[in-house]
């Protein structure tokens, strides 16, 4: 149970035009409650070093075995302490983010956690900046200064007013300065951190999780430990386990046609995350064919949503029509304004007769279930058959491992000139579309080539402390996306879980969030 304990503030004068987080109510120091829990899911771990991670199997581990300085509670979208007492900005502009550790913070082996490690860990992150890694949502750092062992300040090269919520995610992990090496990634399968559990092994398909008894700080610990059984790209394994009751719930795996199935019958509990999932249609503009501006306007024209969804995904998705989704502040809908809700085949005919394409074009378009879900090779299908309908286009369609499709769209070497891409945000703010999507580092096959959004438009909603004022800047972005298209929007999903009878807290464990709450989930003992 989470007892109360007396906050220790940061020096006065340090804090004169601060907005701080501050703590108020605090777990820790305990073994758990409660039966062992067992979970399914098709994702994979790819590392374990927070460095390098970020992807959601990997964050699956790390957001339960790590703590950041902050982290976001259950339904809620403002920051709250973690391994900090408190934090905030302490200056008027929004570069200037200081935080104050808890006084007892240790490892899970017992040795000190300092603001030093802290340090560490930042800088690391951006010194090693892996090529698959979490160091883009800490770009605004440009130095970290630790006047003591408990006192941190971030100095910002631009303001950043969503920087709380970028280090509450697992790419604010903290980990131990004497385990991680400095310029490269650790390449074993052992943890250092301080989060709620502790990773006891990781062997093949199969992740034993403990409770961290050092743990200090808000989780209310329902469970007495976690084990993750990874079925990467074997949906059908992963209904089975659930069904045979090899595990006690489902996670991110499970195909639209097997949720309905789980959902009609009397014996599961499925519950749904908020419907922030995205997925995109991504052309490489250095391809000859998808990166011509004609081509994209007509490949604009001839997706049909609507009957995309009602054949693969009803009642599990809606169409987007936006960069940022329905539910997201300063939503908007342009490709709809611009291109339409139903199929143009003759304005798409248009646009390739007028920029002299008059034969077939071919395309590959590639797909992977471990970035877009289960359903992403039948989704590839479809879409290439609506782009085939009018003889505009000839598609091919590729499903390869999310590694191979992180490659092939980071070498550029024309294997995959259009990609189905699924987005999850980090936190719940506009921002988590706006710079992973668009800007240097992202996960598009370039950085979006366009001085007004990058250069203006994307810089000013990151110093706007009234999100709501935001808007208008937030509605040219994505208009200005719809007009060049550096992607394409396609629908928004849900996340999904699906829990046997005696599993509860699933509706706290997952949210707008990426991290999945290990802690929240309780099984009864019979």
């Amino acid at each position: 149970m989470t007892s109360r304990r007396p906050r220790t503030a940061l020096p006065a004068a340090a804090l004169a035009a601060a907005l701080l987080l501050t703590g108020c109510w605090w777990g820790g120091g305990t073994d758990g409650e409660g039966e062992p829990v067992v979970m399914g899911t098709t994702d994979m771990v790819r590392t374990l070093d927070p460095a390098g991670a970020y992807d959601p199997g990997s964050w699956l581990i790390t957001g339960n075995v790590f703590q950041s300085l902050l982290s976001l509670p259950p339904g809620g979208t403002a920051p709250q302490p973690e391994a900090a007492d408190e934090c905030g900005f302490t200056d008027r502009v929004s570069r200037r983010f200081t935080c104050r550790l808890r006084s007892d913070l240790t490892f899970a082996d017992g040795a000190g956690l300092t603001s030093h490690d802290v340090k560490y860990s930042f800088e690391r992150t951006l010194r090693i900046d892996a090529p698959r890694g979490p160091a883009a949502l800490l770009s605004a750092i440009d130095r970290i200064d630790t006047p003591d062992d408990r006192t941190v300040t971030f100095h910002l090269s631009r303001p950043d007013v969503t920087f709380a919520q970028k280090i509450a995610t697992p790419a604010g992990a903290i980990v131990d300065h004497r385990s991680y090496p400095d310029d490269s990634l650790r390449t074993d399968d052992g943890t250092d951190g301080s989060g709620v559990y502790t990773l006891e092994s990781l062997d093949g398909d199969t992740a034993v999780l403990a409770v961290n008894s050092r743990y200090q700080g808000p989780a209310d610990i329902r469970n007495s430990g976690m084990t993750v059984r990874f079925l990467p790209g074997d949906e059908r394994g992963l209904r089975d386990a659930l069904t045979d009751g090899t595990v006690d719930l489902a996670y991110r795996g499970l195909t639209a046609g097997d949720l309905a199935a789980l959902r009609d019958g009397d014996r599961f509990t499925t519950v749904s995350g908020s419907g922030l999932e995205t997925q995109y249609l991504v052309p490489d503009p250095a391809d000859p064919v998808a990166g011509d501006p004609a081509v994209r306007r007509a490949l604009a024209q001839l997706i049909d949503r609507d009957a995309l969804l009602r054949e693969l995904l009803p009642e599990t998705a809606e169409p987007l029509y936006s960069l940022l989704p329905a539910g997201v502040l300063g939503h908007t809908t342009p490709f709809a304004d611009l291109y339409g809700d139903r199929p143009r085949q003759d304005r798409a005919r248009g646009e390739l007769r007028d920029a002299g394409h008059t034969d077939t074009l071919p395309l590959t378009l590639c797909a992977s279930p471990e970035r877009s879900g289960p359903d992403a090779t039948a989704a590839a299908e479809r879409i290439a058959a609506q782009l085939e309908a009018d003889g505009l286009f000839r598609v091919t369609v590729r499903t390869l491992s999310g590694t191979d499709l992180d490659d092939a769209v980071r070498d550029g070497n024309g294997a995959c000139p259009l990609t189905l891409r699924g987005w999850t945000p980090d936190y719940p703010d506009p921002d988590s579309f706006l710079q992973p999507l668009l800007g240097a580092g992202g996960v598009l096959p370039a950085p979006y080539d366009s001085d007004r959004v990058t250069g203006d438009l994307l810089p000013a909603t990151e110093r706007e402390t009234d999100r709501e004022r935001a808007a208008d800047d937030l509605a040219a972005i994505q208009e200005a996306v719809a007009e060049d298209l550096p992607l394409i929007p396609l629908w928004q999903d849900r996340q999904q879980a699906v829990a046997a009878p005696g599993v509860t807290g699933l509706r706290w464990a997952l949210d707008s969030a990426t991290t999945f709450r290990f802690w929240e989930i309780a099984k009864d003992s019979a």
